[in-house]
Order: structure tokens, then sequence, then C-alpha cells
């Protein structure tokens, strides 16, 4: 082939598969060697002068260790002098690398012809894989229009503009009807590479595609006045949305739903319909979750934020709004702002509320030894604790009625004592707590404060009690709840 001929062929298959040049040089020198290897058992190696278009063949051994056999990838293999030489021979050339020596490059006949183009297909087939690997990974979290290829087993299989891409059942919106042909939108969830070809997986289901589609649809957001602040979905469904402003001229709840509702209908009709709740975000946790609620309008709400849940009191006929159809509409607000929320009416809220105090009542007056009705009034007057009690004023505890000097002198006599009990007991819970694998210092102190101060009372959790005490990971809490079961003799 002339030099003329060979950059021109080499250009073509450059440009119609979108790879460098070299890689198409690369992929013709190891057809070459191939092609020489098969023809006459030897190892070879070809270069390619790419100014000149000259072809320069060597006959190739690798350099091996001294002595009678060598290790390479697969194991133990015996020295071919066809193929290897001994480093003492090698004339100081490295282990593992090649002693080469020029040979004359060969007229392949049809069959060597045939290998030489079957390897170059090969090796251009990768390079252009690792192309669009390389191209749509930077392209993760994009949303695009794509065309249905065809669908098998509910999977859609979709072009991507010459590029062919699959979204699973999984990442599909329930119940939507996909055809051959349909043109829909999709996000970019993740590509991978594989012998068979670039994989690149889509989604219609993920939170970021409604975000990435609100981005299209509202020129606030994308020019940085509205910020999204977070999402939740039940794809097909319903959705909820949090935004924020920059601006405080602006209404960031009415760009994103747009005049007569037309940009959030644009995106609703996009998911299949999903209805979507456009909220206002708000750095006031307890606000931000009264606005989640929406519709439904919140009576009161109580934060723990020990355990990240909350407890929403509403009107007995905004319940069912509050619950939502399946527990819909609390599920996706827990989702968006991240804690676990507890919806009920306000009597049921008042009835907690009652039997929590009571419990504080009864513990604090057990620790102090007074009656509960005691108890009460300390609680009443602020001072729910055993440390609140001890570390009070005295003054300002003779100042609530019926209390004299030498009541409040016993009282806080008494809780300073029940102080110095419970820290020794501490000590002693959190040494012992720490002595199951996988429970560390911060865990231990959420657990005494729970009043789990045993292995054994770890041991009687469930998963769920253990993540009401401390937020871990669902793995590692029932790695730590087997743990102090079998520390416990459960097994046995």
């Amino acid at each position: 082939m002339e030099s003329k001929e060979l950059f021109l062929m080499v250009e073509a298959i450059s440009n119609e598969k979108n790879i460098t040049k070299e890689d198409v040089f690369e992929a013709l020198e190891e057809a070459m060697a191939v092609a020489t290897k098969k023809r006459h058992n030897i190892d070879a190696h070809v270069e390619i002068d790419r100014k000149t278009g000259e072809f320069s063949t060597f006959r190739q051994w690798t350099v091996v260790e001294d002595g009678d056999n060598f290790l390479d990838d697969d194991g133990e293999i015996e020295f071919n002098a066809e193929l290897h030489v001994y480093a003492k021979d090698a004339k100081g050339i490295a282990v593992e690398d090649f002693v080469r020596e020029p040979r004359e490059t060969e007229e392949f006949g049809r069959i060597a012809a045939q290998t030489v183009k079957q390897v170059i297909i090969q090796k251009v087939r990768e390079a252009e894989r690792e192309v669009i690997v390389a191209d749509y990974t930077q392209r993760v979290g994009e949303v695009i229009m794509v065309t249905v290829k065809r669908v098998d087993r509910s999977n859609a299989y979709v072009d991507m503009g010459g590029v062919d891409g699959m979204i699973s059942k999984f990442d599909l919106i329930p119940n939507e009807s996909i055809r051959k042909n349909d043109r829909l939108r999709a996000y970019i969830k993740e590509v991978k590479s594989s012998p068979r070809g670039a994989q690149i997986f889509l989604s219609r289901t993920v939170p970021e595609m409604m975000i990435e589609l609100f981005e299209m649809e509202v020129p606030e957001i994308s020019e940085g006045v509205i910020e999204i602040m977070g999402a939740s979905r039940d794809p097909g469904l319903r959705s909820k949305l949090a935004v924020k402003t920059k601006d405080k001229r602006l209404d960031p709840i009415g760009s994103c739903i747009g005049m007569r509702g037309a940009r959030v209908q644009a995106v609703s009709n996009e998911l299949n319909g999903e209805r979507v709740d456009v909220i206002l975000w708000d750095e006031d946790i307890a606000q931000y979750a009264i606005n989640a609620m929406a519709p439904a309008e919140v009576t009161s709400i109580v934060v723990d934020e020990d355990k990240n849940t909350m407890d929403i009191a509403v009107e007995e006929d905004q319940l069912a709004l509050a619950i939502g159809r399946g527990g819909q509409n609390i599920k996706l607000a827990s989702r968006l702002i991240g804690w676990k929320l507890n919806v009920m009416s306000v009597s049921e809220s008042d009835d907690k509320q009652a039997e929590e105090s009571q419990k504080v009542s009864d513990k604090l007056a057990e620790k102090l030894g007074i009656d509960s009705e005691v108890a009460a009034v300390l609680i009443d007057e602020g001072f729910g604790s055993v440390d609140a009690v001890a570390d009070a004023d005295a003054v300002n505890l003779e100042s609530i009625e019926e209390f004299d000097a030498s009541m409040v002198e016993e009282m806080q006599a008494r809780a300073s004592d029940a102080q110095l009990v419970q820290a020794f007991g501490d000590a002693d819970s959190f040494e012992v707590l720490t002595t199951v694998e996988g429970v560390d210092e911060d865990l231990a102190q959420a657990l005494i404060k729970a009043e789990v101060i045993t292995v054994e009372d770890l041991a009687e959790l469930s998963i769920d009690e253990l993540l009401e005490v401390r937020n871990i990971d669902k793995e590692v809490a029932s790695a730590v709840i087997m743990t102090a079961r079998e520390n416990e003799g459960w097994f046995k």
C-alpha cells in the first residue's frame, strides 16, 4: 500500500469512527504483528512511520530471568527459544523487555489479510468504545432526548443519536406506555465499559431528572436566581420540589409553576402526568417540614433533634390529606427533608404528649424521692431533669409556690446524689457497651441516653429501634445487634 493511500485510509477510519488517527495506526500495527505471528509462529512487532507511512517489521524475543522456567500472568511456562531469551544473553536489556531483530515486511495473502482486517475492526471498536465511555461519563447527570428502538422484557433500548442506551424496567415510570420510535427524555445515570461495548444506563424515575427538567423550563433556575434545594418522587404519581430564591422580590413557587401553571405542567407532561408540589424551602427544619406537608395544614409539631424525628399534629379532617393515598404525602415529605415524620390527629398528639410528660414526671419523682404532683410542678416551671434541679439557683426554686428553703435544699441534695449515681452508672455502661464490636463512643452515649445500658438491652433491640436511637447505616445496625446477641449467648 502506498503511503498516500495509507494516510487517506487512516483519516477516513478516524473520521467515520470518531477516534484519533493514532488509535488507527496502533490498530494497524497490532493487526500486522498478529498476522505475522500466525504465519510464522514467531513473536513479531510492527511499527509504522507516522510521517512517511513506511512499515518496519521486527522479530522479537521476550527477555526472561535466567533459569529453566519462569512465571507469566497465566502461571509457570517453559522456556522457548523461538519466543524467549535469557537475561544473560540479552546484552543489558531488562527482563520483560524485548530483543528485536529487523525482518522484511511481507505481502499478505487472502487469509492473512482477513486476520489483519479482523484485528483492525476489533481495535477500532475498542477505541470507539473508549471514546464513547469517556464522552458520556462526562455527561452523567444530563437529560437528553432519545428514540426508542425496541422494548424487550419491559426494558427500553434507545438511540441517543448514533449511540445505544438502555432504560431498565426499574427506571421507567410505572404504567407508562412506551413503543418503538417514541421520542422521550431520559436522565443519563451511569456509564460502563464492557467487552460488548459501552453500556449507557438512563432513567426516568430519579429525582434528579425532575430537577433537570425544571432547570430547562424555568429560566430563573438556570440563571441561578432560584435554587432547587431538594426533590422526592413517587414516579408517575406525585412528587415534591423544594425551592428558595436569592432575590426576595421574586416568588420562587410562582416562577416554577408559571403562568396558568404552564411550566409545571410541561414538566408533569414529560413525566407521564406526575403531579408536582412546589414548596418553599426554609432553614428552620420545623417550618420546612410544615411546608413539605402541603397541602395539609399542620396544627403543631414536636421536633426530636437527637433522633431526627418529628411528630406532626393535624386536625381530624386534615388527617387523610396529610397522610395521602397509601401514605404518599407523608412519605414524600419525609424523603424531602431527610427526617422521619410521624403524622397524627391533634387528640392523638395531646394523648402522646400527656403520656410522655407522665413518664418524665414519674422518672423525676423516682430519682428525687418526691410525689408525682411535685415533680409535675417542677416540670411546669422548667426544671424537668435531675441536672436542671441540681444546677438551679436555690432562689428560683424557692420562688415556686409551696416550696420552702428546707424543701429546696433537700431536693437539690438528692439531685446531686442522683447525678453522682448516674455518672458512675453511665461510666460502667459506657465501658460495657463499647466492648461490642461496632459500638463507638457516639453510639454508646446515644444508647445510654436512650436507657440501653447493658449488652442484654442492646441484644433485645430490633434494627428499627436501634436506628431510632441513632441514625446509622442499616447494615452496621444489624451487625451490632447480631454481635450483641452472640455475646449474650443467643445462638448457643
